[in-house]
This record gives C-alpha cells, sequence and structure tokens, in this order.
C-alpha cells in the first residue's frame, strides 16, 4: 500500500483526485491532506479539502492549511473555471470537522521523517509553494520521500494560463524551481498528457450512474467547471487534469512517460512558468524527472469511476 500525503488546492478536478484514492483504501493509504493557495485563496482551498473528506465519511483522515501566497508573487487565482468557492457544481455542507492545529508544511516534514525512507508520496495538485518550503525548511526529507507525483507543466501543448506556462507551474515557479533541483524522486503529469483525458458528455454520465452521493457530486463539479473549457477548445470534453495522480499511483502500466531534464523558467516576462523539457535529450543537463506523455483515457475515466463508486 502506498502512503501519500495530498497537497492541494480543490478544484473541482482536484476533487476527484482525492475522492478517487479515498475509493482506493487497499492500495492509496491518505496520511493526510494539506492546502496551498492557487485555483482560489488558501481559506476556500482549506475548506473544501474538509468538505470533501466528510462527504466520503473520512473525516478521521487530517486536514492542514498551508501557504497562503507564492513565494515572491501576487497569488493568482482561477474562479473563472472553477467558480468563487472552487467546488462549485454541488450543493456540498459546510463541513464540521476542523483543520487541524500546525502548519501543513510541518506536516509534511514531520510525517515524512516519521516513517520509514521510501515510504510516503507526495502527491502534489497545485502550486509547489508547501512542498518546496518543506523541502528548503528540511533538506533531508527529498531523499526520503518514495516519490512526488504532481500535475503541472507541459511541453507539447505549451500553456493554459499564458501561451508558454501550465496554471500550477505560472503560479509559483520559483516554488517548482526549488522541488525540480531538490534531487526528490519526480513523476510529473502536464498538459500533454491531460489534455487527452476529456470529460466527455458518456465519461460524466458514469459518474452520474452511480448513483451515490459521491458519483452525484463529481457529475455536478465535472458538468460546472468544463463549461469554460469547452468554450476555450472547443473539444468534446474539457481536460481532466488532477486526477491523473490517483490513476498513475493506481496504475502507472496505463501511462507512457520518459526519463528527462526539466528546467523552470522564472526570469522571463514572457515565458514565467514555462517547464523546459529537454524530451529529446539535447543537453548534457541531468535527468530529474519522469514526463508523463500520454495514457489510455478510457481506462483513466473507467478506474476513476470504480474508485468513487466505492465512496457512500
Amino acid at each position: 500500500m502506498r502512503k501519500v500525503i495530498f497537497d492541494t488546492d480543490p478544484g473541482q478536478d482536484d476533487a476527484v483526485a482525492i475522492l478517487a484514492a479515498l475509493g482506493s483504501p487497499g492500495e492509496i493509504d491518505v496520511l493526510g491532506i494539506v492546502a496551498v493557495a492557487g485555483n482560489i485563496p488558501l481559506h476556500h482551498t482549506a475548506n473544501n479539502a474538509l468538505r470533501l473528506v466528510e462527504l466520503a465519511d473520512r473525516d478521521d483522515i487530517p486536514v492542514f492549511a498551508g501557504a497562503d501566497r507564492p513565494f515572491t508573487r501576487r497569488l493568482v487565482t482561477a474562479e473563472h473555471v472553477h467558480g468563487a468557492t472552487g467546488l462549485d457544481g454541488p450543493d456540498l455542507p459546510q463541513p464540521s470537522a476542523r483543520l487541524r492545529e500546525g502548519h501543513g508544511v510541518d506536516f509534511i516534514i514531520d510525517t515524512v521523517r516519521r516513517n520509514p525512507e521510501k515510504s510516503v508520496t507526495i502527491a502534489a495538485l497545485g502550486p509547489l509553494t508547501n512542498v518546496a518550503l518543506a523541502i528548503l525548511k528540511a533538506p533531508d526529507i527529498a531523499e526520503r520521500l518514495e516519490a512526488i507525483v504532481m500535475m503541472g507543466g507541459a511541453y507539447f501543448e505549451v500553456g493554459n494560463i499564458t501561451p508558454a506556462a501550465e496554471f500550477n507551474i505560472y503560479v509559483d515557479p520559483e516554488a517548482a524551481a526549488v522541488v525540480f533541483a531538490s534531487g526528490a524522486d519526480i513523476t510529473m503529469l502536464p498538459l500533454d498528457v491531460t489534455h487527452g483525458m476529456r470529460a466527455t458528455p458518456s465519461r460524466i454520465d458514469a459518474f452520474r450512474r452511480i448513483g451515490n452521493k459521491a458519483g452525484a457530486a463529481v457529475t455536478a463539479m465535472l458538468t460546472f467547471s468544463e463549461t469554460y473549457d469547452l468554450q476555450k477548445f472547443g473539444w468534446d470534453g474539457a481536460p481532466l487534469h488532477d486526477p491523473c495522480v490517483t490513476a498513475f499511483l493506481l496504475r502507472p502500466d496505463l501511462f507512457e512517460s520518459r526519463h528527462i531534464n526539466v528546467e523552470i523558467e522564472t526570469a522571463s516576462a514572457l515565458t514565467r512558468g514555462m517547464t523546459v523539457a529537454d524530451y529529446w535529450g539535447v543537453t548534457d543537463r541531468a535527468k530529474n524527472a519522469v514526463f508523463v506523455r500520454s495514457g489510455d483515457a478510457d481506462a483513466v475515466f473507467a478506474l476513476l469511476a470504480e474508485r468513487v463508486a466505492r465512496l457512500p
């Protein structure tokens, strides 16, 4: 069983990733959830994490608040995609559970140190601010981690918030640069794979047909959040980004990847947040990330629906 800390900024797609993991207790032991500012400000992302664990009847899972702003930048958010709360769509009640005391960064450090080496994975679904702060505060955890499996970046699909940058990296490129230089085992699921994971009407309907609370919530989330992307891309379904992390944790065989060097652009005003991926090996820079290029979309959506079906 894989021990996982979710670092997240929910966000409807984050919500599906977390719910699918909570529906996989035989394979994923969710040690805790740490909220970060990203899709929406921190007070919303932390509250949304609490709403999700209660939806799954798993309020035993500790939820912590982390960083409320990027390292050096003004926070950029995405209410235009996710709505004012980040989980617009379903009518989820306000949580009765409360955030745990302490900072989420300290929870990450303490948890990684408390567990055996190479036994804890960070599933990073938002900007990498918390992860970078933890590494800077406790550099030893980079080698103690089993892996950092993250949604972020792009190469062939370039950007979704600017012409050159993917949102999670763009929000805090300095934090991303720290993480990619840390020596940790990193797997990134960029837009290059997530743009192929399209929530078509039939795939959304599979969640509706489950008939449980979680399936109904996922249906409402995806129906709401896809509106922006359907207008933007004109595709038959909106990309489903963050659940690719959970799917990869469960079934890495569903994806194709390559071990390469990835550097983060922090200086250029034009390409801030770009993940410069040496996909063709044209430099001698050290390989520091597994770059996931593609995946089996039908199998991924079937897996996600199967796991959400196990929830209340």
